[in-house]
């Protein structure tokens, strides 16, 4: 277990069209939410459904693939890793946010129009 790296694995629905921007020398920034969800039963035997909300990001390659082909709604498997950055918000106070770096993805359901 030496060799354990920094991975996440998402199956999920993508919350609304990505955002996309494009950079000098052909570099993309794609972002998008990532809704995944998990159910189970309460001590009642009732169906609880929990959704958790993941921000992912991805870069040149990847991003004109987002850009082409994601959409709300697409269903997606993505890998990527996990990255913690903070940065200072308008008003100056210091704000921290964890972001799933993606390096493939690939879909479910549906092939993408």
């Amino acid at each position: 277990m030496s060799d354990l790296k920094n991975r996440v694995s998402l199956i999920g629905h993508v919350g609304a069209d990505p955002e996309v921007k494009s950079f000098d020398a052909n570099g993309k920034l794609a972002k998008f939410s990532l809704a995944t969800n998990e159910s189970y039963k309460n001590a009642k035997g009732e169906r609880i459904t929990e959704t958790q909300w993941h921000n992912v990001v991805a870069w040149n390659g990847l991003a004109g693939l987002i850009e082409n082909y994601v959409k709300k709604g697409s269903y997606l498997v993505l890998e990527g890793k996990l990255v913690n950055r903070s940065y200072e918000d308008k008003e100056g106070k210091k704000r921290y946010i964890t972001e799933i770096v993606a390096n493939d993805l690939n879909f479910l359901g549906a092939k993408p129009n």
